[in-house]
């Protein structure tokens, strides 16, 4: 923690680091929800979905990485009980308790949709107080945005598949 590091945030810190650990605790049920999606998915372009949600949950990862470094600088801690996630989470999990390739997507889309909102949020928040905190926000925000395409573009090219095996 630098004292010098949190002179420059103009806002609350510790509103600040709860703000971050909400966003931490996304991040590492986001991991999970890729990485279990990933090994069970089943259906038409599974392996192309396998490897989109792969890459994601190595991304969401790194995030949880991201905003651990800076709530430590802040001063803060990030949560250390995993059942405590669920108490801050912005998103929330959805289980894929249905591993059709279709539902595995509909539910990540979902869970980026809420994850670019967050980080919207947290952008809003930030700008002009903490610049930072801004720019790693930002360069999660770029991801989430990236993530929620790669995710609506497999389920397009699943749809065009769908549509012509009926033919």
């Amino acid at each position: 923690m630098g004292t010098k590091g949190i002179e420059i945030v103009d806002m609350d810190v510790k509103k600040l680091i709860n703000l971050l650990n909400k966003a931490y605790a996304d991040e590492w049920l986001a991991y999970y929800q890729y990485w279990i999606g990933a090994k069970i998915v089943k259906g038409p372009m599974k392996e192309a979905v396998i490897a989109e949600l792969n890459q994601h949950a190595t991304d969401e990862l790194r995030h949880a990485v991201m905003l651990a470094t800076r709530i430590i600088q802040l001063g803060g801690t990030p949560i250390t009980k995993p059942e405590d996630w669920y108490k801050f989470t912005n998103c929330g999990y959805d289980a894929p308790d249905n591993p059709f390739v279709k539902e595995i997507l509909k539910q990540n889309i979902k869970g980026e949709q809420c994850a670019i909102t967050t980080y919207k949020s947290l952008i809003n928040q930030t700008e002009g107080k903490d610049p930072v905190t801004y720019n790693i926000v930002l360069q999660i925000l770029q991801d989430e945005v990236e993530h929620e395409e790669d995710l609506q573009a497999e389920m397009e090219d699943l749809e065009i598949m769908l549509k012509h095996s009926r033919k």
